[in-house]
Formats: C-alpha cells, sequence, structure tokens
C-alpha cells in the first residue's frame, strides 16, 4: 500500500469516505445499534459534502480492505469496531494513509479518535448498583467470540466492572452472552443457577436485552422489585423493555458526528496533532433498578435465636 499526496479542497480526491464496520450480530448481519452508527456517519459525512463507501473488513486480508485502500477509492478511513490488537488500524498506521476510529487501542493513538470510557461506565454501573444495597452483582458481556478476539469495549466493560467489585470487597461473576434474545434468556439461567442470590446485574449487551427480562420473569424475579438490572445501551434498547432500562446512553450519532469532525480535520490539517475524545455519558435512571431485597433464605442466620417469652437479662 503507498501513500499518495492529499489533493486540497479545490476539487482533487473522491470525496468520499471510507468505514470500516465489521457486522457483529450472530448470523454476521449488522446489529441495529452498528446500522445507527452507520447512518450516523452517513449523515455527518452528507453534511460534509462526501458520500460513504461502507466495507465489512474486521482484519487487512479482508478482501474488500485493499479494494478500497489499495485502489485509494476513498480519501480517508473511519475504522470501527477496534480490537486490542488490530491489524487493519497497523496497516493503515504503517501507509500513512489518513484514518481516524470510533474505539481506540494503543496504536490507534496516531491518529484522532472517539470512544466511551466503557471501563468507567461499568464501574459506574457498579457503584449505582452498590449504593441500592446490592452485592451479589452479575456482569452480562458480549460473546465469547467477540470477547476472545479482542474487542475493546468488552475488554474495558469487563475491566471496569472486575475492578469496581474488587475495590467495594465483592466478588466478580462475569459472563459472556450472544447478542440475542434467547443467548439473554440462557445467561439468567445460568446466573442463577451458579448464584440464586444474585440481586442485580450490570450488562452491556443490548441486543440480549429483552431475553435478560424475559429469563427473570421465568424465574419469578420482578424488575425492580426482586431484581435491579442497569447497563450501557442506547436509548431505543433501553426504553423498549418493561420497565425501561436504567442505563448510560450509548451516542451513535454523536460519535459518529465527531469521528466525521476529527475526519475532516486529518484530511484539512494533516501535519495538526491527532485529537482523542472520550466520553462519558451520565446514567439515565429509568425503571429497573431498586433498594436491594435480599433473595429469602439467603442471609445468614442471627447468632442468637430469639426465644418467646424469655426476658435475658445482660
Amino acid at each position: 500500500m503507498a501513500a499518495r499526496p492529499r489533493t486540497d479542497d479545490s476539487g482533487g480526491g473522491t470525496h468520499t469516505l471510507g468505514l470500516l464496520y465489521p457486522p457483529a450480530g450472530r448470523l454476521r448481519d449488522y446489529t441495529t445499534m452498528q446500522l445507527a452508527f452507520v447512518g450516523g456517519v452517513a449523515e455527518a459525512a452528507a453534511q460534509q459534502g462526501y458520500d460513504l463507501l461502507l466495507a465489512p473488513a474486521g482484519t487487512h486480508d479482508d478482501p474488500s480492505f485493499p479494494r478500497m485502500i489499495d485502489d485509494w477509492r476513498v480519501d480517508g478511513v473511519i475504522v470501527m469496531e477496534i480490537r486490542r490488537e488490530d491489524d487493519r488500524v497497523e496497516r493503515l498506521a504503517e501507509a500513512g494513509f489518513p484514518f481516524v476510529a470510533i474505539g481506540r487501542n494503543h496504536r490507534a493513538d496516531v491518529s484522532g479518535w472517539v470512544d466511551l470510557d466503557f471501563a468507567g461506565l461499568a464501574g459506574g454501573c457498579v457503584q449505582h448498583l452498590a449504593d441500592l444495597g446490592h452485592r451479589r452483582i452479575a456482569f452480562v458481556n458480549r460473546s465469547e467470540q467477540l470477547f476472545n478476539s479482542g474487542y475493546g469495549f468488552a475488554r474495558l466493560g469487563d475491566e471496569g466492572y472486575t475492578e469496581t467489585m474488587k475495590k467495594l470487597l465483592l466478588t466478580p461473576h462475569t459472563y459472556l452472552c450472544g447478542d440475542d434474545l434467547a443467548s439473554g434468556e440462557e445467561v439468567v439461567e445460568k446466573i442463577l443457577s451458579e448464584d440464586p442470590a444474585t440481586t442485580s446485574l450490570v450488562t452491556m449487551n443490548e441486543a440480549a436485552l429483552e431475553g435478560v427480562y424475559r429469563g427473570l420473569t421465568r424465574h419469578g424475579r420482578s424488575v425492580p422489585r426482586d431484581f435491579s438490572v442497569v447497563g450501557v445501551a442506547a436509548s431505543p434498547w433501553a426504553e423498549q423493555v418493561n420497565p425501561p432500562l436504567t442505563a448510560a446512553e450509548i451516542p451513535a450519532k454523536e460519535m459518529s458526528r465527531v469521528a466525521v469532525d476529527l475526519m475532516m480535520r486529518r484530511l484539512r490539517s494533516s501535519d495538526s496533532p491527532p485529537r482523542h475524545v472520550l466520553l462519558k455519558p451520565l446514567i439515565t435512571l429509568r425503571g429497573s433498578t431498586g433498594r436491594c431485597q435480599p433473595v429469602p433464605g439467603s442471609e445468614p442466620e442471627n447468632d442468637l435465636p430469639d426465644f418467646p417469652g424469655l426476658e435475658l437479662d445482660f
């Protein structure tokens, strides 16, 4: 891959941006959340007078990657679904091809990026539940495939949850979960079979959210009376379940706009230092969390039993 000279704003270039975005759905399709990002990037690019070319490349050897990059079909690339070790980012950085990222890893620092503070958000969710008296708090992450391939948000969320649980002297229990309704039901079955006294969970898997609620209902756990759920989720997902999910928002439209702005800055001033934007949305309180109500039989018995009719004189 050979870099070519940047064209200026006088009419050169393709006036097209590339979006490297592999589908994350169970059937290798785009999830609703991913489609929100695609739409957000396309809208922001159009406002800048650019078209958008979408490629599903998750690695540099995906055929769509060299077609987009080697042939210079685009002026710059926005990379998504960043992994801890991501050969797409490596190739782009080595070639000097203009790119920015939605997400981040150590190599992406050579260019601009925008990301959510997933570790901080997961930790904030744990703290919210702890403040309500919950001590047995599970964590429902994304799929095993995404986690094992090193996806940054899944790893960062796990780290934030685990670190906060340990700081609070609580025992972490993490679960990987597929991005679908059935997997949500299955993960609740696993959580409650391993620790029936669990009273709450944090989730970063919005696609499995409805299944999580169904699983709790099947086990006789009413949200939020018997069980609290909090997560990181876009508002359409958070508001479509009943009761609505208390959650930190994933601002897809805002992140897409920032990424395109960073790309324009990169194209118009290639020598300017890269800008990094880390967002930490506040948790929006809805209806899915409440004070901890211990599961009957899960609390330790009193050291001194009651003796009706007997007065003790100390």
